[in-house]
């Protein structure tokens, strides 16, 4: 059934009412992205100097890390990962892009894996891959809210003090999508527990950047396990923060192609419209001209 001027009319207002959204949507977008892009810039500064600090304490103190318990098999290891999600849609393939990431990068690890989700749009994925959930965050919505996110991950992962109850076979991967350039974005996986040897040797060959050798304010332990703290609070505060510049970037990129396509419907839409509106005319005109000859000829 052919379009009538009215509903022709009805579709152009709706269109524009959609690309009105659209564009809000697009801007707000491009507002976070500006926002988290500038988090995970200033926080790599203080990452930096964390892990200065960790080599210098690492080279003068003695080992927090513990070896695995005698007899401790493959199987017994417990494997926690948290995957950065969103919860609101209009994101392309960001979802599905961590997602496979992270079933790639848990599927060769020997242990029992189970998954922290954050965002509701990666619990769905985690449930129907079947692998065991242990719970699932809600997204912040700003900078400011990734604090209590990070608090909240490492009391339910057990994994404040990685020299405690949990143990050295214990493990946390964190999995995340990371901005590359522009819009672009790639999954990226990080082991952040245990703080095994491997991880004492990466530590301890961070250079200082002087010819001045630091030295340890008060007891090395102490300073050593609040370093470590804050290791753990900026990896897990970093991963969040790279996720949310990468969710927004893909937001901003869905919209951008959503807008373009409204353009392109709209003017489909208008010249349906003209086409009609000029064919009506065209009949109007040509009854008026057949009833001036019909009355003439008479």
């Amino acid at each position: 059934m052919a379009d009538s001027p009215a509903s022709l009319q009805r579709k152009i207002a709706s269109a524009g009412d959609l690309q009105s959204v659209v564009r809000a949507m697009k801007a707000q977008a491009a507002a976070n992205v500006g926002q988290y892009e500038r988090s995970v810039q200033a926080l790599g500064r203080y990452a930096h100097s964390v892990e200065l600090g960790l080599g210098a304490c690492l080279r003068r103190s003695r080992p927090v890390t513990a070896p695995a318990p005698a007899g401790a098999g493959a199987k017994d290891v417990a494997i926690q990962a948290v995957v950065f999600g969103s919860d609101q849609g209009l994101v392309g393939r960001f979802n599905d892009i961590v997602l496979d990431h992270a079933r790639e990068a848990l599927a060769g690890l020997a242990g029992r894996v189970q998954v922290w989700a954050v965002g509701e749009r990666v619990r769905g994925g985690v449930i129907d891959s079947g692998t065991p959930l242990l719970g699932v965050f809600a997204v912040p919505g700003s900078v400011q809210e990734i604090t209590a996110l990070v608090g909240r991950i490492l009391v339910q992962s057990e994994a404040r003090e990685p020299w405690g109850p949990a143990g050295p076979s214990a493990e946390l991967y964190l999995v995340h999508n990371r901005p590359t350039s522009g819009s672009a974005y790639a999954p990226v996986s990080q082991r952040l527990l245990p703080l095994d040897e491997a991880w004492r040797r990466q530590g301890e060959a961070v250079p200082w950047p002087t010819a001045m050798r630091p030295e340890t304010l008060g007891d090395a332990t102490d300073t050593l396990r609040g370093l470590i703290r804050e290791y753990l609070f900026v990896s897990i505060f970093r991963a969040s923060a790279e996720s949310l510049a990468s969710e927004n970037a893909s937001r901003l990129a869905a919209m951008d192609r959503a807008d373009r396509n409204i353009d392109k419907m709209l003017v489909v839409l208008h010249d349906a419209f003209h086409r009609l509106r000029q064919s009506s005319i065209d009949e109007e005109l040509s009854d008026v001209i057949a009833g001036f000859k019909a009355l003439r000829s008479s």
